[in-house]
């Protein structure tokens, strides 16, 4: 199948979830699937809504949205991030579950994929507030979270802090102490000695093997990097270390840019003071661009969008100059912007294997609490590069082999894994 091929066979839309599902069933197509085994894995496990009463500092009762799918167990206990965010709907957490089904099968890691968020802005929230929002939260997923069954990972709008707090609240519930339950503590409770972001060690390795799949010098690489939270700051910072020449960062404030290279560590002390970006060209050598999308069309070598959904469209996809995009954000360009960017050559890293860092270190995470073991940093890192460099390859020869784009190759990787765990468990009736 050739790449437009492919494009016209996964017909992706605007919509996270159909993009998911077009993906699934452009995979199913190549891997001539039959019906059974199809229907067998396509549909999440369960999905629920949720409405938690929380009682805020005034006193009064504030009923919250919230939601939690699971995909698949097919492989092992599911597993998948927890987000609190503004104007989450439950399409984007069930497209959220079934990539990361399809996220841990790539790598190999013996899991399935979840995913629940909660629809709020934990910058409107006391500290008391996330507690009790966190704590209702975890009450309500009791039956069906547990390190052998459903393991919840941080992500958008949750920290180190709130993760404690749904240990607790589980641990406390079961009467022990269980920590696999959740991942992304700090390391007095179980958490990963690494003191880098999973995520962004895991993108780093993707880049650096991107550029030399296509030929291209990461020393001296130009790189815009566009959401400047955690894992976007962490990789800005490897990326200078590796040589790279960061010129561009973006968050909701706008685009900050400096043809030079922008002094990293100086932005990180900005971002970490005042949680944004806003600001920034009264204390930095840098001109801001107020709209943060104008970062598509600098000059760069190298494109990391590490936002939110969504973010390179067919409006602003022919002004990308890019020879690489590594999706660390989950699905951040369009369908047809996919399209476009592949026809011209662009080498696009999916989500689905650039950002596969972080549920890998969640993975070596719950080894360790499952097993009592503390490993030192050095053999983390060492664990997860060797899972993700292999993954990596893998994809690259199969999207070579089969002369398909390597966001296809790597759904058919992960969805023939899937249906062998599925063939082989049967079906229970």
């Amino acid at each position: 199948m050739q790449p437009n091929e492919m494009h016209s066979t996964m017909s992706r839309s605007a919509d996270s979830l159909a993009n998911v599902m077009a993906e699934f069933d452009a995979a199913a197509k190549h891997l001539h699937l039959d019906p059974d085994s199809i229907a067998s894995i396509r549909e999440p496990r369960c999905a629920m809504r949720l409405a938690l009463p929380v009682r805020t500092d005034d006193g009064h009762i504030r009923v919250l949205r919230a939601y939690h799918t699971i995909h698949s167990r097919m492989r092992g206990p599911s597993i998948g991030g927890v987000q609190f965010r503004p104007d989450v709907d439950p399409h984007t957490v069930e497209a959220l579950a079934f990539w990361s089904s399809h996220r841990c099968a790539l790598v190999g890691i013996p899991f399935g994929g979840s995913s629940g968020a909660i629809d709020c802005d934990p910058r409107q929230f006391s500290l008391g507030e996330l507690e009790r929002i966190t704590r209702r939260y975890i009450a309500e997923l009791a039956h069906v979270i547990g390190p052998n069954r459903n393991i919840l990972t941080a992500d958008i709008g949750t920290n180190q802090q709130i993760m404690c707090w749904a240990m607790d609240t589980y641990s406390m519930n079961h009467n022990d102490y269980t920590p696999a339950v959740v991942t992304g503590k700090p390391a007095d409770l179980g958490g990963s000695a690494l003191t880098v972001a999973p995520a962004a060690i895991g993108a780093e390795i993707c880049i650096r093997k991107a550029c030399a799949h296509i030929g291209l010098a990461l020393e001296g690489a130009r790189v815009a990097i566009q959401g400047f939270g955690k894992v976007g700051m962490t990789i800005a910072k490897l990326l200078a270390a590796r040589g790279a020449k960061i010129i561009a960062i973006a968050d909701i404030s706008g685009a900050y840019i400096n043809e030079d290279g922008i002094e990293i560590d100086e932005i990180i002390w900005h971002q970490q003071s005042y949680g944004i970006l806003d600001g920034l060209e009264g204390e930095a050598d840098v001109e801001r661009l107020p709209d943060p999308k104008d970062i598509f069309a600098l000059p760069v070598d190298i494109l990391v969008p590490a936002a939110v959904e969504l973010q390179i469209t067919e409006l602003n996809a022919a002004a990308v100059q890019a020879r690489i995009i590594a999706e660390i954000a989950h699905d951040p360009v369009s369908p047809e912007a996919d399209r476009m960017l592949t026809e011209r050559g662009v080498f696009i890293i999916p989500d689905v294997l650039c950002n596969a860092g972080g549920v890998i270190g969640s993975y070596l995470e719950w080894v360790q609490n499952r097993m009592g073991y503390v490993w030192d940093a050095e053999r983390v890192e060492q664990a997860l590069a060797q899972l993700l460099e292999q993954a990596f390859d893998t994809a690259v020869k199969t999207a070579q082999r089969e002369q398909i784009p390597l966001r296809l190759a790597a759904a058919v990787l992960a969805v023939k894994r899937i249906v062998q765990a599925s063939t082989m468990r049967g079906a229970y009736a």
